[in-house]
C-alpha cells in the first residue's frame, strides 16, 4: 500500500500564509504568541485543500467547531456530526477532516511560551488534556457549545483591545477553556477499522519524519527506538511493528534505521561537524555506537564515507 508524503511542519508564519491572515500589528509584543479566528473565515480561504492545513503544528490549538468533521489520531477516526471541542498539541500529530463548507465556530493558537509556568500557573505538557496516547476531541451539546463560544467571543473581542493587561486576561481563558475540556468525556463514536493499519503506518511515517533534518549538533532526535513511536501514537509496539510490515513490507526498526542512517550521509557529506557531533545529534551516547550502526548499515566507517 503507499503511504502518503509526509507534511511539513506549519510553522505560526505557514499558518499566517496559508490562511491569508495579517497579523495583528501588537502580537509580537508580549513573549510568547496567541491568536484567535473565527473559523468560517478561515475556512473559506482552504475550500480549494478541502484539508485543514496545520495537521503538524509547531503550535498548540483549540478549536470549538460546528459542523460535520473527521478526527484521525493513530488507528482512531471520531465522527463529528455536530458541536466539537478540540485540543491540538505540537507533539500529536492528528487530520481534521471537514466533511462539508458549513463550518463555523472559533479557534485560538498559541505557543508553549505564551502559557509557561510562571504565567499560567501550569505545566502544558503535563496537563491530561495534551497527553500522548488521548483523544482529546469531545462532542459538545448544544448548551456546551454555546457556554465554550461565549469565552471564544470575549477572546475574539479583547484581542483587538488597547487594555494593558489583555494576554493576561486571554490567558485566563485559554485556562477556562482547557480546565471545561478536561471536565468533559472524550468522543467515542469511531468508524471501522479497516482502514486503521494504513493510519498508522502513515502516522508513524509523518512522526519519524518530523525529526528531521537535524540542523544544529546541539538538536538531538526526540525519538530515537519502536517503542518511542508506539507510546506516542498509543499503540502496542508489536501492533505498529505488525501494520508497518504489512503496509510498508519493513519492521519499525528497520525504517527507523534507514532514516537515520540517510540523515547521517547528509550531515556527513554537507557539514564540517565532526562524528562525534554527528552521533550525538542522531540519539548515539557513543561514538563507537555511531560507528558500528554506520557500517553495519553502509559497509563503510562514517570518516570513509566523508572522505
Amino acid at each position: 500500500m503507499q503511504i502518503e508524503a509526509a507534511m511539513d511542519v506549519t510553522t505560526l508564519e505557514d499558518f499566517y500564509k496559508e490562511t491569508s491572515t495579517l497579523i495583528p500589528p501588537d502580537i509580537n509584543k508580549e513573549i510568547g504568541h496567541f491568536n484567535v479566528f473565527k473559523i468560517d473565515e478561515v475556512h473559506a480561504n482552504l475550500k480549494k485543500r478541502n484539508v485543514m492545513p496545520y495537521n503538524r503544528r509547531a503550535y498548540y490549538k483549540i478549536s470549538c467547531i460546528s459542523g460535520r468533521n473527521k478526527a484521525e489520531y493513530a488507528d482512531k477516526v471520531i465522527d463529528i456530526e455536530k458541536n466539537a471541542l478540540l485540543f491540538a498539541t505540537p507533539k500529536i500529530p492528528y487530520h481534521w477532516l471537514p466533511q462539508d463548507d458549513n463550518q463555523f465556530g472559533y479557534f485560538c493558537i498559541f505557543t508553549h511560551d505564551f502559557l509557561t509556568q510562571n504565567k499560567g500557573g501550569v505545566v502544558l505538557d503535563e496537563l491530561p488534556i495534551f497527553q500522548p496516547g488521548g483523544y482529546p476531541v469531545f462532542q459538545l451539546t448544544d448548551e456546551a457549545a454555546e457556554d465554550i463560544t461565549h469565552i471564544f467571543k470575549k477572546m475574539y473581542k479583547e484581542i483587538s483591545s488597547d487594555y494593558a493587561y489583555k494576554y493576561d486576561l486571554l490567558r485566563n481563558y485559554v485556562l477556562e477553556l482547557i480546565h471545561y475540556g478536561q471536565k468533559l468525556q472524550p468522543a467515542t463514536l469511531l468508524y471501522p477499522a479497516h482502514t486503521a493499519s494504513a493510519r498508522v503506518s502513515s502516522l508513524f511515517i509523518e512522526l519519524l519524519e518530523r525529526q528531521f533534518p537535524i540542523e544544529s549538533p546541539h538538536q538531538k532526535l526526540q525519538l530515537r527506538t519502536a517503542k518511542d513511536y508506539a507510546d506516542r501514537l498509543s499503540v502496542h509496539v508489536n501492533h505498529l511493528n505488525k501494520v508497518l510490515k504489512e503496509n510498508i513490507g519493513k519492521t519499525t526498526t528497520d525504517l527507523i534505521s534507514s532514516r537515520i542512517v540517510q540523515e547521517a550521509k547528509i550531515l556527513l557529506k554537507q557539514t564540517d561537524w565532526n562524528v562525534s557531533e554527528i552521533a550525538f545529534s542522531l540519539g548515539f551516547e557513543e561514538v563507537a555506537h555511531f560507528s558500528n550502526f554506520f557500517r553495519k548499515q553502509t559497509q563503510m566507517a562514517p570518516l570513509a564515507f566523508r572522505a
